[in-house]
């Protein structure tokens, strides 16, 4: 089992001059602290025009900062928007190539397509071309990468014969992964050969038929990229500390943690602009957006070593091959965040290393 650290970058209201500062170097300390305690990734997201919520609209730059300080832990993208209209498939090439070589191989490009309209509106994306955008932009960047010369008169985009420059270190290029909030997009990730990055927060049972849904498909894989990445990050939200009373007394009800940035922003297209291309996206009716690891949900990383050791295990037991977790939120301080890291590193990762997984 491996263990990635997963940051937002919410910024609360009210703000003073130095409020996105603090946040984005606080989370440089966590990043700097993972890679001592031997976590093997640290994932971003990348939004746009999302006040409090997010405020990382360019993790390419924060990584490439953070490799600088940092000897081993890998950086990973979750998730680049593959869309045109955001991101350029040759710039994503080139960004991602340049990243890779300035840390030395350690660079994984998780995709996706955004799922509010805020983002996608702001853009002038089309709703309904998202899923096409993200097939032909990924292919693109993958050609780029393993080809000396590349054009393509698309769709969505078109560039006369060009090399793409610089190419990746790794060989044949950077690990593949994409969003999975959705049976839809579970199954096209397993289809295409792409890793299951899993971005909902409903805990196991939301997981649970995703993961049937993804490794079933994945079984005739035909891959999108040169290789195939048949393994399952699951997202999920840790507190780890020696009271097991004060720890969910810190993380509270699950709604409490709705309020604010969360409940204003992530809206879905299925709610805010009908599309038939996020018909399974319905984030602000519930139907596959949950509230974070409670309480009373089965895998939470709240409580003691002892209680978060066995939702290790039960995320184990699903078949999940990591989990990217978040530190931190409206309940606790940066330095509990930090003291709570220390603390699973000490006493839970070492019984997962070289843990085997099953792959049911």
């Amino acid at each position: 089992m491996k263990f990635g650290l997963s940051v937002g970058f919410v910024v609360t209201k009210p703000w003073d001059a130095m409020s996105e500062s603090r946040v984005f170097h606080q989370a440089v300390e966590v990043v700097e602290l993972a890679d001592e305690l031997g976590f093997d990734s640290v994932w971003s997201v990348e939004h746009h025009f999302l006040e409090e919520y997010s405020h990382m609209s360019a993790p390419d730059m924060f990584f490439a900062y953070c490799a600088a300080r940092t000897k081993q832990i890998r950086f990973g993208h979750g998730i680049y928007l593959m869309l045109p209209n955001i991101n350029h498939p040759a710039r994503v090439a080139e960004r991602i190539a340049t990243l890779d070589i300035l840390s030395n191989g350690r660079v994984e490009l998780g995709t996706g397509r955004s799922a509010t309209w805020t983002e996608l509106g702001g853009f002038l994306v089309e709703p309904d071309d998202t899923k096409e955008m993200w097939e032909e932009s990924t292919r693109a960047v993958v050609k780029m990468w393993t080809s000396d010369e590349f054009s393509i008169k698309g769709r969505h985009f078109s560039m006369p014969p060009r090399n793409v420059l610089p190419k990746p270190v790794q060989q044949p290029h950077p690990p593949l992964w994409v969003a999975v909030q959705s049976p839809e997009t579970a199954v096209l990730a397993g289809e295409k050969g792409i890793g299951m990055l899993g971005v909902t927060l409903g805990g196991i049972p939301k997981y649970a038929d995703l993961i049937a849904d993804y490794r079933r498909a994945a079984r005739e894989a035909e891959p999108i990229g040169l290789t195939i990445n048949n393994q399952v990050r699951a997202q999920g939200q840790l507190f780890c500390h020696p009271d097991a009373d004060y720890a969910k007394k810190m993380v509270g009800k699950p709604e409490d943690q709705l309020a604010g940035p969360l409940s204003s922003y992530l809206m879905t297209m299925g709610s805010t602009y009908p599309s038939p291309a996020y018909h399974a996206h319905s984030l602000g009716s519930g139907a596959a957006f949950r509230p974070p690891l409670g309480a009373d949900q089965v895998g939470k990383l709240v409580g003691t070593p002892d209680e978060v050791a066995r939702a290790v295990e039960d995320w184990q037991e699903l078949g999940v091959d990591a989990l990217n977790i978040g530190v931190g939120g409206r309940w606790s301080t940066h330095e509990e965040n930090l003291e709570s890291m220390r603390l699973f590193a000490r006493e839970v990762m070492p019984a997962f290393a070289d843990a085997p997984v099953t792959t049911a």
